[in-house]
């Protein structure tokens, strides 16, 4: 009997392979085969909601192929992965094995959450079918991505720039940065002071803090204040009122779930979202340890938000926690973690094995690889250890009038802390230093008197895993979407990121975000997007219906795009400013967007056409920055004659004719080698502030390296030129272009 089993993505075809028999053919769909069309919306409402699929460029032989073996086969089996995108794909594909594969009732659907034999075993004795409800939901989701996209981003072209585009949930991650920006801008610091006490008690000294005056909690604003009770303290004498001592237990966190494994890969690894995904989804499918041709599935499905865990995982690190740190560590039972709303057909990230440590996992796996995998085990063997026990002693030290305390912490167990420190939670666990033969009564000498100056901070800007946190707390996006929501708000330009690599909004960011906050305020409302969600889950749990929920969406949706763009109809969108214009006097400048970005203009033109380049202070304020004057250079046009200037534009520094308009050369930067192609020059060019090396003999000539290069030949294929790659840490690679080549510097 032929058997035919198609995946998702083709990696997993050479683990799967070595579970099942020579009967068992498997291909992969690699990704999705249908969507809607790239150059129309693809959705129309008539009475019911239709759809219009296409089949995705380049996967017509991908389709033909697995039709082909469909026809030959007794049995297929549809084994995308188990979440709605992967259930998607079953279905379309599914569709496509229809027309040459009749019967029907051998078609069949099975998911797995590992990728070991056990689960692909299970899964084929108990198979399903395709369940529509979930194809719904992600129908739903695309539907409403799509009219957000294809109907707004039209406007913003008119209205802002060329080129720009709106999401419906990136739109409103955006509008979480931007609110937090303006957060910052507005925030006004406010001063406050502490006082420290350094103590002595026998010849050991140790800090407190002066709590309270009176019993009233003490509040310090300026330093006029806090010399007035730095000079009252001068004059008191104190004694130990009382010493509390008790336990405090510290619980181990959860194991990971998508959104908590980016988190903590970006914090303690510096993994972006993106890359963290990526790297999850190689230990999902397999890694090559031992022997390179077997490998070996080593973490359970990474796209969930639920924290459960199978009975199986539970005694095997059970067994793993009683051998290798003996019973002190084992609770009396299983540790359980609940999270409401979660959607429950998934477990938590885990390992699939125990017993394949993190140091076995190293010696063979890629850096990167063997670190994440390293922090999912730990994590998840750390979840299921005994919680970590600390003896917390507080000193009240009294005067006459006035109150010190100091809390100190000891680990007297260090329970699941054996395995897996959070450092944020860890910080809190700083010991302070209280002599051990304190006693009640005690008399102590204040021998020092220390007070501090602060200013309240703004919030912090975010980072890649400080906005997922945002995300998941609002109820924004799902664990499948958080990667491409952070990339596409990168990609648009909308934000960059500063010193720190928080996420900073650009001007277009800003201006993006206002204009769609005004004017479609309930797809950029953070609690209406959060119902989307629910509604969308309820949809796959068939509790409500698809065409219900569009239509009414679809409703609302069509009256307040219609008034967007009869508001801003044949209006250029300016954000005014408080700056008057220098030439006319008359006018406020505004910001407006260009081809090179954003500038200054006057409100008055086209009577008055100032314009002026600006930067944005801290505060949110603006400064008209004075734009240098062009340098002529000792070099001539090599087309009219005129002298050559220095320029600075968009993508920095450039050389042209001062002849500009009536003469429009550029000089190029040209390469020291010919085109590989057709023996044309090779020049350095600039796509979407990107540099680039391309044939001077464009379009006729197609050779394009992509990044800055160094003219040093490869030692492989002697081509000319390397192109330089730049890791995170900014320390650079040299690579050849020649794929079949694949050299690569150390």
């Amino acid at each position: 009997m032929k058997k035919l089993l198609i995946v998702e993505s083709p990696a997993k075809i050479k683990t799967i392979s070595k579970f099942l028999g020579k009967d068992f053919k498997i291909m992969s769909t690699i990704g999705h085969i249908k969507d809607l069309p790239p150059k129309r919306i693809g959705v129309s409402i008539n009475g019911s909601v239709e759809i219009d699929y296409e089949v995705i460029e380049d996967k017509d032989k991908v389709i033909a192929d697995i039709c082909k073996e469909a026809a030959k086969s007794d049995v297929i089996y549809l084994a995308p992965d188990p979440d709605r995108e992967g259930e998607i794909i079953a279905w379309h594909i599914a569709q496509e094995i229809a027309k040459v594969f009749k019967k029907k009732d051998k078609i069949f659907r099975i998911t797995f959450n590992e990728i070991t034999k056990p689960a692909i075993t299970e899964a084929i004795e108990h198979p399903s079918t395709i369940d529509e409800k979930k194809v719904a939901a992600q129908q739903a989701r695309r539907i409403l991505d799509r009219w957000v996209g294809y109907e707004v981003s039209p406007i913003l072209w008119v209205k802002i720039a060329k080129g720009l585009s709106a999401g419906r949930v990136q739109s409103v991650a955006l509008k979480l940065i931007c609110d937090r920006e303006n957060e910052i801008r507005a925030f006004k610091p406010e001063e406050y002071w502490t006082i420290d006490g350094l103590f002595d008690h026998k010849g050991s000294q140790f800090s407190a803090s002066l709590t309270h005056k009176n019993k009233k909690k003490i509040d310090l604003k300026n330093e006029k204040d806090t010399k007035k009770i730095v000079a009252a303290l001068d004059k008191e004498s104190f004694v130990v009122e009382s010493i509390t001592d008790k336990e405090r237990i510290r619980q181990p966190l959860p194991p990971f779930m998508t959104s908590t494994l980016q988190q903590a890969a970006y914090n303690r690894l510096g993994f972006s979202v993106k890359k963290t995904m990526q790297l999850a989804q190689n230990l999902y499918e397999g890694v090559a340890l031992q022997d390179a041709q077997t490998p070996i599935a080593l973490i359970t499905y990474m796209r969930t938000d639920s924290l459960r865990i199978s009975d199986t995982a539970l005694k095997q690190s059970r067994e793993y926690i009683d051998e290798t740190f003996g019973g002190t560590y084992l609770p009396q039972k299983a540790q359980v973690f609940v999270k409401g709303k979660a959607q429950d057909a998934h477990e938590a990230v885990r390992p699939i094995d125990i017993s394949i440590t993190p140091d076995y996992v190293r010696k063979y796996a890629s850096k990167d690889v063997a670190e994440l995998y390293e922090l999912i085990w730990k994590r998840f063997i750390a979840c299921q250890m005994k919680p970590a026990i600390y003896a917390q002693r507080q000193v009240v030290i009294q005067g006459k009038d006035f109150t010190f305390k100091v809390t100190g912490s000891t680990l007297i167990f260090d329970g699941f802390l054996k395995v897996y420190i959070d450092e944020e939670e860890d910080e809190e666990d700083k010991k302070a230093y209280i002599p051990k033969d304190l006693k009640e009564k005690d008399a102590v000498n204040l021998k020092k008197i220390t007070p501090k100056q602060h200013f309240t901070q703004p919030p912090a800007r975010f980072t890649e895993a400080s906005l997922v946190k945002g995300m998941e707390k609002e109820g924004i996006g799902r664990p499948s979407t958080y990667a491409t929501i952070l990339n596409t708000i990168r990609a648009r330009d909308y934000t960059e990121l500063d010193a720190k690599k928080r996420f900073l909004p650009t001007e277009l960011g800003m201006t993006v975000t206002k204009l769609l906050n005004d004017n479609l305020p309930k797809i950029m409302d953070i609690k209406f997007t959060a119902l989307m969600e629910e509604d969308l889950d309820k949809i796959a749990k068939g509790s409500l219906d698809r065409d219900l929920l569009l239509r009414e969406f679809y409703k609302d949706f069509e009256k307040d795009l219609a008034q967007f763009k009869d508001q801003t109809a044949g209006k250029r969108h300016a954000e005014p400013t408080d700056i008057t214009c220098p030439q006319c006097k008359k006018h406020k400048l505004a910001i407006r967007i260009g081809k090179t970005g954003p500038f200054l203009g006057c409100m008055g033109y086209p009577e008055c056409s100032f314009t002026a380049n600006f930067k944005r202070l801290e505060d949110g304020t603006i400064e008209i920055v004075e734009q240098e004057a062009p340098k002529l250079l000792d070099e001539k046009c090599p087309k009219c004659g005129k002298p050559l200037r220095q320029l600075s534009g968009k993508f920095g520094p450039f050389i042209a004719c001062s002849g500009y308009p009536e003469c429009k050369y550029i000089k190029q930067t040209i390469a020291g080698f010919p085109c590989p192609l057709d023996g044309g020059q090779v020049a350095k060019k600039v796509w979407q502030g990107k540099p680039f090396w391309g044939c001077v003999n464009y379009p006729k000539c197609k050779f394009v390296v992509f990044g800055d290069i160094e003219e040093t030949p490869c030692p492989k294929c002697k081509l000319p030129f390397l192109v330089k790659k730049f890791d995170k840490q900014g320390n650079m690679t040299l690579v050849c272009s020649n794929k079949e080549c694949g050299y690569k510097s150390e």
